[in-house]
């Protein structure tokens, strides 16, 4: 089945732009040297609130800000797209950025920690990024 998904400029191709959409979140942590990246493909699970989670830390709060700020520029830049909401931006201990099909958690380490969201979605198909 071929979905698309309307966009603040259009539809798109699900499936395709959704992995595009995924390289160009990665490429925007990292461009801002966030850490202990991993992605959780949650399509096989009936409850999963959508397709992917891309979870990261920064060092600080300024760090978690500078690397929401990252991704944001580097999917707005190469696809023109925005998330459909954010969260998390003032205190900067996590930001959640939601683009429908993924949603990029920015994390302090502690706070990461707390929530442990790999634990809890501990049934998702898990791929980490290697630290640049």
């Amino acid at each position: 089945m071929n979905l698309t998904v309307a966009t603040g400029r259009g539809a798109i191709n699900r499936q395709t732009d959704t992995e595009t959409l995924n390289q160009w979140i990665i490429e925007g942590i990292r461009d801002k040297k966030g850490k202990n990246i991993v992605m959780l493909d949650l399509r096989h699970l009936d409850d999963a609130p959508t397709d992917f989670f891309v979870i990261c830390e920064g060092d600080s709060n300024v760090h978690v800000k500078s690397i929401a700020d990252g991704v944001y520029s580097r999917v707005k830049e190469e696809l023109f797209s925005t998330p459909l909401h954010t969260e998390g931006s003032m205190n900067a201990r996590w930001v959640l950025m939601d683009y429908f099909n993924t949603v990029v958690h920015v994390f302090y380490p502690e706070t990461r920690m707390f929530y442990e969201l790999e634990n809890l979605w501990s049934d998702a198909k898990v791929t980490e990024f290697a630290d640049i």
